[in-house]
């Protein structure tokens, strides 16, 4: 079946022709829509209407999207050029804080120009003034290296009763462990530790050798026990042994012949970001680098040699922080360092009057950025090296009298700073830290902190906590509230919980099984079964009372189980009142007392109320009559 369509007329829109009565419209003349009829326009100014409403309709439905009123100006299109030359042109004239405020003034009045403009003088943002005075503070602290020393809270951990001569501490600051002349190990947990500030584990790793140098890796599951026996221990995070280098032969001279040290161990250190290879140096005049997984022989054997070739011991070494430089403290006073990316025949840098000869160099330490080193020599200096420059020092500290052949210094962790403890001198109470500037190289400050040796000291960049080791077993941790981060502070705020102590007595039990049972001696229990059955005792495990309830065994279950039975008793409102009496032979028991001394009702009718009579029992039923 064929259906009509339905089709729709088209629709011409003519733009081309213009209406001629439109070009003599004058200003007094009404618009055409209020004429009754419409107005014809041309073909650029609809295009134009057309894009305005459009842009119109997309921004609004854009500012409803995101909840916005308004997108502010439109930034105005300049010539980087003519910026760049007019910047030019102004950067050599240093205007005062009067043309600041005009050139501030004059771009205030630029309304067109928004966006980011070249750098001059002239649009240097200025602080506002609600934080001019923070600014002020922060720039003044920035300045100030005291201000930077994180020593406004103390901490005190007591390792034992002899000097402490080795401390690290884990990259992620969760731990730190302390080495003894007393063979034992200390294991600190901050998260675990209580304000008593009690370590958890306490080992002794190599037996009757004095801990001389601890090392953690760079991922901090496994520590570096250099001590004095000629073998180095791996120990794992909770102080368990991994693995022991092998002692080498004593025999042979040359000691790239043998598989290890075959003297005493002075130093050690870990690869910066190699987890499995590690650094020691030891008096038979060798450095070694060893493999974690090659426990049977070391990987390169490397040799100090003294002036004139002979044989010199290293009394400490270390790696730089991106592992291309071993560096190295000899006895005879001098400073080797040698590539990691060549071969070890010859050294990289030497320096050999770097300090007393005869002297151990007890520690070599390179900052973070590399460029320095810092060495804390028995002669009682430290210095400082550049190493674009090593024949001479840049600066040397005097009069730092150290004792301990394991006495070291650090880098602050912005390298402004040098760090270093010293022994106690003779005359003197109580040995100090001091606090040296890199570039200035004045004293920043000195702390006072035990009347005993300072040995160890230990910066940490990411708690920016200090650990002082002492002569006297104590070790201890300086800390800002402000500008410190976990560590101690996790532990000062913990209280220490007393555990019950159990007393145990002993008594002699004679086993008697025939006796009488009259006679008979109980048997001996265990505590834990004793804990049982007086667990089972209400008086003894101190029972609360039951909760009230309708049942047996409540605490009013033998007078009844109501609330107010119980408030009438335990108030004290009235006498003991027996909950399955006869309520009326209760009242009766009162009357007669009632009677002879009224108290409530009775005295107040007395005068004006008759006697009262109360009616009397009826006689019994008459019996029914026929």
């Amino acid at each position: 079946m064929n259906r009509p369509k339905i089709s729709f007329g088209k629709i011409n829109l003519n733009l081309n022709k213009a209406q001629p009565s439109s070009t003599n419209q004058t200003e007094n003349d009404q618009p055409a829509s209020i004429q009754g009829g419409f107005k014809k326009i041309g073909k650029d100014e609809m295009q134009r209407n057309i894009e305005n409403v459009t842009d119109d309709l997309e921004s609004q439905h854009l500012k409803d999207v995101m909840g916005i009123s308004g997108f502010g100006r439109k930034a105005k299109t300049f010539d980087i050029n003519a910026e760049i030359e007019r910047a030019r042109k102004s950067a050599p004239a240093k205007p005062d804080a009067s043309d600041d405020k005009s050139q501030e003034g004059n771009n205030d009045d630029d309304d067109g120009t928004i966006g980011p403009l070249p750098p001059t003088d002239s649009t240097k943002q200025k602080p506002n003034s609600d934080g001019e005075e923070d600014d002020d503070d922060s720039e003044d602290e920035d300045d100030n290296l005291e201000n930077k020393i994180p020593d406004t809270h103390e901490v005190q951990m007591q390792h034992g009763t002899k000097a402490v001569l080795a401390l690290a501490g884990d990259p992620s600051g969760g731990r730190v462990v302390s080495g003894s002349i007393d063979y034992d190990m200390c294991f600190w947990d901050f998260a675990g530790m209580d304000s008593s500030m009690r370590s958890f584990r306490t080992i002794q790793p190599c037996e009757n050798y004095p801990i001389r140098a601890l090392h953690y890796s760079v991922t901090g599951d496994m520590i570096l026990v250099v001590s004095g026996n000629s073998q180095a221990k791996i120990l794992d995070r909770d102080g368990f042994e991994k693995m022991e280098c092998v002692k080498g032969d004593q025999y042979i001279t040359d000691m790239t012949k043998t598989k290890g040290h075959t003297a005493q161990l002075t130093a050690g250190c870990w690869h910066p970001f190699t987890r499995e290879e590690f650094l020691t140096s030891s008096m038979d005049a060798t450095l070694r680098i060893w493999n974690n997984f090659r426990s049977k022989e070391q990987k390169i054997v490397i040799k100090t040699r003294a002036q004139g070739g002979l044989k010199t011991i290293p009394s400490s070494c270390t790696y730089n922080r991106d592992a291309t430089l071993i560096a190295a403290g000899c006895v005879d006073g001098s400073i080797q360092t040698w590539d990691t990316r060549k071969m070890f025949v010859n050294t990289t840098h030497c320096a050999r009057n770097a300090h007393q000869k005869g002297s151990e160099i007890s520690s070599i330490v390179f900052s973070y950025l590399g460029h320095q080193i810092a060495t804390r020599s028995c002669d009682e200096t430290m210095k400082l090296w550049d190493l674009r420059s090593l024949k001479t020092c840049l600066h040397a500290w005097e009069g730092l009298f150290s004792r301990y052949d394991t006495t070291d210094c650090c880098f602050s962790p912005d390298d402004r700073m040098l760090v270093t403890g010293e022994s106690l001198p003779k005359g003197q109470n109580e040995a100090n830290l001091h606090f040296f500037d890199t570039q200035t190289f004045q004293s920043v400050k000195t702390i006072p902190v035990t009347t005993s040796h300072i040995i160890k000291t230990l910066w940490h960049p990411k708690l920016n906590q200090i650990f002082v080791g002492c002569g006297n077993g104590v070790v201890k941790c300086y800390y800002d509230e402000r500008r410190s981060f976990r560590g101690a502070k996790l532990c000062v705020v913990k209280t220490y919980r007393k555990k019950k102590h159990t007393e145990m007595i002993g008594v002699t039990q004679i086993i008697t099984p025939h006796a009488l049972p009259m006679f008979r001696q109980e048997k001996s229990k265990s505590s834990r079964k004793k804990l049982e059955k007086d667990r089972l005792d209400p008086v003894k495990s101190k029972r609360p009372d039951l909760p009230i309830t309708s049942g047996q065994g409540g605490r009013v279950a033998s007078s009844g189980g109501t609330l107010s039975s119980y408030v009438i008793r335990n108030l004290g409102l009235s006498k003991r009142v027996d909950d399955d009496q006869d309520p009326r032979e209760a009242i009766l028991k009162y009357a007669k007392d009632a009677a002879e001394n009224p108290y409530w009702v009775a005295p107040a009718y007395n005068k004006t109320q008759p006697k009262p009579i109360f009616s009397e029992e009826p006689d019994a039923k008459k019996p029914k009559t026929e």
